[in-house]
């Protein structure tokens, strides 16, 4: 069973950054996909970021990103990194890293259990 586990969330001032790491407990293969979500209270889940765990990564970024959040992997600890920029209070809520084994797959075949990021104004 492939376990996500998610870290570096916390509390954290606007304008400030943070950097979340989602370590996948087995390489993933290299058709997979490990991508960040995030859902604040009341809101449902939205994409945040992703990449393919291809020789020649792929990254995607979804609308809260805005060009202030940047992805990056390490290969051998099998972690993707979310770096988050000039943070808002929007930006709360909890992060969630996925990774489904086909980077075209729809659904995700496994899921982490959250890193909850505040950000005070």
């Amino acid at each position: 069973q492939v376990q996500l586990v998610e870290s570096g969330g916390g509390l954290v001032q606007a304008g400030d950054s943070l950097t979340l790491s989602c370590v996948v407990s087995e390489p993933p293969s290299t058709t997979s996909a490990v991508d960040w979500f995030r859902q604040a209270p009341g809101k449902a889940r939205e994409f945040v970021a992703g990449l393919t765990w291809s020789q020649n990564s792929v990254e995607n970024y979804g609308d809260p990103s805005q060009e202030r959040f940047t992805l990056s992997r390490n290969i051998i600890k099998n972690t993707v990194y979310l770096q988050m920029n000039r943070l808002k209070p929007e930006d709360t809520a909890v992060y969630y890293c996925a990774l489904k084994t086909f980077w075209y797959a729809r659904d995700y075949d496994y899921w982490g259990q959250g890193t909850q990021v505040t950000v005070s104004a």
